[in-house]
C-alpha cells in the first residue's frame, strides 16, 4: 500500500484541497483553518439557541452546528436562522443529522450545510455480525443509494454543503461485518456515500473521521487522505475532531494529541474541539491549536525522509532495548525536571507524586508518581524512595557522593569513547545533528545508553520524528526519551503544544519516556513553584494516557452535550468523576443520548447512556446491562456494576495506601 498521506513529513505544507463554500464563508483551498462548535440547547428553544450561538460566535466560532434529530427540529432551524440574521449575525449554520433522512432533506433547504453520519443515516445498528456475499452487499449499497440520492439532489439545488462524518463508534453492521472495527472500515463507510455524490457530480463536501481513541482517529484521517488520492477522487477538505474528549485538562490534552498530530502534517481545514463544557469554551482551544501554524512555514529546514520505517495507518511500538526499566516492553517513563530548584526537601517531592509522611518517616507514591527526577547540578541530599531514580548533569555526577545511586546526563558532544560512565545507565541528550555515523556506531554497542532527544526547530514533531526514523533505519535500538522545552507561555498553550509534539510521536509508537520543561519554571523563592511542577507532571501522564500508551488514572469518555442530551451532562460527569476518579485505569463512557453511545464508547469498560427523560442505560463494554435506571439511582448502580467485576476500590483504602 502507498503510505503517503501528506505532502511532506519534514516540511510544513498544508494539504491541498477543494474550496467548499459554506454560505458565504469558504473552507479549504487557500483559506485559513476554520473554527466551529455545536450548540447544547434544545433546538426547539429558539431564543436559547440564538443566544448560545451568539456567545459561540463572539468566542471565535466561524460555523455553528445545531442538532436536528427530527423534522420538527429541522423546521425550527428556519426560526433560529431568521432571528440570528435579524440580529446581524451571518454565521453559517450546520444541521447535525443521524437517523432521520427526512429531517436532513428539510434542513438542507434552510441551512448552509448538513452533516450526516453514514453509519446512522440509512442503517440500523444492532451489533450483529452478518455474512455478506458480494451480491447481498451490493444490494445494501443500492438501498443506501436510493435513500441518499434525494438529499444530494436537494443540496445541489439549494447550494448546500454537506459533511459526511464517520464516527468510529457508529459504524454500521454492514461495515463492521466486512471491514471490522478499523480505520479502514471508517474510511470505507464515508467513501460509499462519497462515491454516490461524485456519480451525481456533487462536490460541495467536507469529510471527517472522528473517534475517541486518538490512535484510531489519526490513522483514519491519514488513510482517508491516502485513499482519496489512490482512487482519483476529489481532494475534499477535512473537518478534524476527537469525539468525547472529556472535560478540563484531560479533554484539552486528548484533543491536542489527535487534532494537533494531523495539523502538524498539514492535514485539516476546520477544527471542532469537543469538550464536556459550555460550547463557547471550545472555540478558544481550537484557535490556540490552529494559530500555532499561522507562521509555521519557513521553519528551519529538515532533510527529507528517504525511507519511512513505520506503517502510519497502524500502531506498532518501535523496538527498543531495555535499559533498566526504560524501553523494551516497559510503559513510557516520566522524568520530572527539578533542576531549577535548590535545597530540595522531603515534602517537595509531593508535586511529582511522591508523598512523604513525617510521622512514619516513609514515602508513598500516587498514580502520577514520576519515575525519574532530573536535578541538574543540584543533587538531592537525602535517600529517595524505593523505585525513584535521580538524573544529574555529568559534571555534578563526577563529584557526587554515592555515584551509583544516581545517573549521569551527558550532552551528545561530550559522550565520547573512554569517558567515565555509570555501569548501568547513562542518559545522553541529543539533537538530530548529533546523530552522526560515528555516534550511532558508538551507542549501538553500548547497552547502558538512554537517549534524550530534543529539538530547537519550530517544526518540532517533524524533526523529532526524523530522529526516530534515522535510528530505526540505522537499526539502532537505543531507547529514547522525548524532551520538549517551551518558552514563557500560558498553561493552556503548554498543555496543547506538548500534547501535540509528544503525543504525535507516541501515537506512532515512538518514544520510551517524556521530559517536559518550561522556561517559566520558577525557583523555590516563588510561592507557585510547586503548582507549576505539578502541572507539568500531570501533563506528562495525561499525554501518555491520551496517546493510549500508559493508563495511570480513570478515563472519562464523555460527549460534549448537544440538543439531544437527555440529562445535565456536565453535572453528571462531575458527579461520576467525584465518585470514581480513584479507580486507576478504568474507562467510563458518559453519553448524553443513544446517538453517541454505546458505539462512541467502544473503548470504555463501562457506559452511562441517556435513553429517555430521567432514564439511564448502563453498559459493560458494548453490552447493555440495565436498560432503564432512574437517573437519581444510576450512579450508585454504576458503582455496583463495577463492584460486581471486582474492579472497585474504596476511596478510603486508596487514601490509606498513599498516606501510610
Amino acid at each position: 500500500m502507498n503510505q503517503t498521506y501528506c505532502r511532506s513529513l519534514t516540511e510544513y505544507l498544508r494539504r491541498q484541497t477543494r474550496e467548499v463554500y459554506i454560505g458565504e464563508l469558504p473552507l479549504g483551498g487557500n483559506n485559513p483553518i476554520r473554527v466551529q462548535s455545536m450548540t447544547t440547547v434544545d433546538t426547539m428553544d429558539t431564543l436559547g439557541s440564538v443566544e448560545q450561538t451568539i456567545r459561540m460566535v463572539e468566542a471565535g466560532c466561524e460555523y455553528v452546528r445545531i442538532t436536528a434529530p427530527s423534522v420538527k427540529e429541522a423546521e425550527n432551524l428556519k426560526n433560529i436562522k431568521a432571528e440570528l440574521r435579524r440580529r446581524g449575525y451571518q454565521v453559517p449554520l450546520i444541521a447535525d443529522i443521524h437517523f432521520t433522512p427526512n429531517a436532513a432533506e428539510l434542513a438542507a433547504r434552510i441551512v448552509e450545510k448538513v452533516r450526516i453520519n453514514p453509519g446512522n443515516y440509512a442503517d440500523k445498528k444492532k451489533f450483529e455480525l452478518i455474512d455478506y456475499t458480494d451480491a447481498t452487499y451490493q444490494a445494501e449499497l443500492d438501498r443506501i443509494r436510493e435513500r441518499f440520492i434525494p438529499l444530494v439532489k436537494i443540496c445541489k439545488e439549494y447550494g448546500t454543503a454537506m459533511r459526511i462524518g464517520t464516527n468510529h463508534g457508529s459504524l454500521s453492521d454492514r461495515i463492521l461485518s466486512r471491514y471490522g472495527d478499523t480505520p479502514l472500515g471508517m474510511v470505507e463507510s464515508a467513501l460509499e456515500f462519497l462515491r454516490i455524490c461524485e456519480d451525481l457530480h456533487y462536490y460541495d463536501i467536507v469529510l471527517s473521521m472522528k473517534a475517541s481513541n486518538t490512535q484510531v482517529m489519526v490513522q483514519a484521517y491519514r488513510l482517508l487522505a491516502q485513499k482519496l488520492e489512490e482512487e482519483g477522487l476529489q481532494p475534499y477538505p477535512f473537518h478534524l475532531g476527537v469525539t468525547e474528549a472529556g472535560e478540563g485538562e484531560d479533554g484539552r490534552i486528548k484533543s491536542a494529541v489527535g487534532i494537533g498530530t494531523l495539523l502538524e502534517d498539514g492535514i485539516g481545514d476546520t477544527v471542532r474541539v469537543s469538550l464536556t463544557e459550555a460550547p463557547e469554551f471550545e472555540a478558544p482551544v481550537a484557535r490556540l491549536l490552529i494559530d500555532r501554524y499561522t507562521h509555521r512555514s519557513g521553519h528551519a529546514p529538515i532533510k527529507p525522509i528517504c525511507q519511512v520505517p513505520i506503517n502510519p495507518f497502524q500502531y506498532t511500538r518501535r523496538v527498543a532495548l531495555e535499559v533498566t526499566n526504560i524501553g523494551g516492553q516497559n510503559v513510557p517513563r516520566v522524568i520530572a525536571d527539578l533542576s531549577r530548584l535548590t535545597s530540595i526537601q522531603y515534602a517537595d517531592l509531593k508535586c511529582v507524586g511522591h508523598l512523604y509522611s513525617m510521622l512514619l518517616d516513609k514515602f508513598n507514591m500516587n498514580d502520577l508518581g514520576a519515575d525519574y527526577l532530573y536535578t541538574g547540578t543540584n543533587p538531592i541530599p537525602f535517600m529517595l524512595p524505593n523505585g525513584l531514580k535521580e538524573i544529574v548533569d555529568y559534571s555534578a555526577w563526577l563529584t557526587a557522593v554515592n555515584r551509583l545511586e544516581r545517573y549521569p546526563l551527558f550532552q551528545g558532544k561530550d559522550f565520547l569513547p573512554g569517558v567515565e560512565k555509570h555501569p548501568e545507565v547513562n542518559f545522553v541528550q541529543v539533537t538530530i545533528n548529533n546523530l552522526t555515523e560515528s555516534f550511532l556506531n558508538q551507542i549501538r554497542s553500548d547497552l547502558s545508553v538512554v537517549l534524550i532527544a530534543e529539538t530547537h526547530n519550530a517544526h518540532a514533531m517533524a524533526e523529532l520524528r526524523k530522529v526516530f526514523f534515522r535510528l530505526m533505519n540505522q537499526e539502532v535500538l537505543t531507547p529514547v526519551v522525548i524532551k520538549r522545552s517551551f518558552p514563557d507561555q500560558t498553561v493552556e498553550q503548554t498543555q496543547l503544544y506538548a500534547s501535540t509534539d509528544v503525543g504525535g510521536l507516541l501515537i506512532d509508537g515512538l518514544g520510551d519516556g517524556i521530559l517536559l520543561r518550561t522556561e517559566s519554571l520558577p525557583d523555590k523563592s516563588k510561592p507557585e513553584w510547586m503548582q507549576e511542577i505539578d502541572q507539568l507532571n500531570r501533563l506528562s501522564f495525561g499525554i501518555l494516557q491520551a496517546a493510549r500508551t500508559r493508563m495511570s488514572k480513570t478515563e472519562y469518555i464523555s460527549c460534549p452535550s448537544c440538543g439531544r442530551t437527555l440529562f445535565d451532562l456536565q453535572e453528571t460527569t462531575a458527579l461520576i468523576r467525584k465518585r470514581t476518579d480513584h479507580l486507576k485505569g478504568v474507562k467510563i463512557g458518559i453519553m448524553g443520548c443513544i446517538v453517541n453511545g454505546p458505539g462512541e464508547m467502544a473503548d470504555a469498560d463501562y457506559g452511562y447512556v441517556g435513553v429517555g427523560k430521567g432514564k439511564i442505560a448502563l453498559y459493560r463494554g458494548q453490552s447493555v446491562i440495565k436498560k432503564s435506571v432512574p437517573e437519581d439511582a444510576a450512579v450508585n448502580e454504576l458503582i455496583e456494576l463495577i463492584k460486581e467485576d471486582n474492579r472497585w476500590v474504596e476511596p478510603a483504602q486508596v487514601l490509606l495506601e498513599v498516606t501510610n
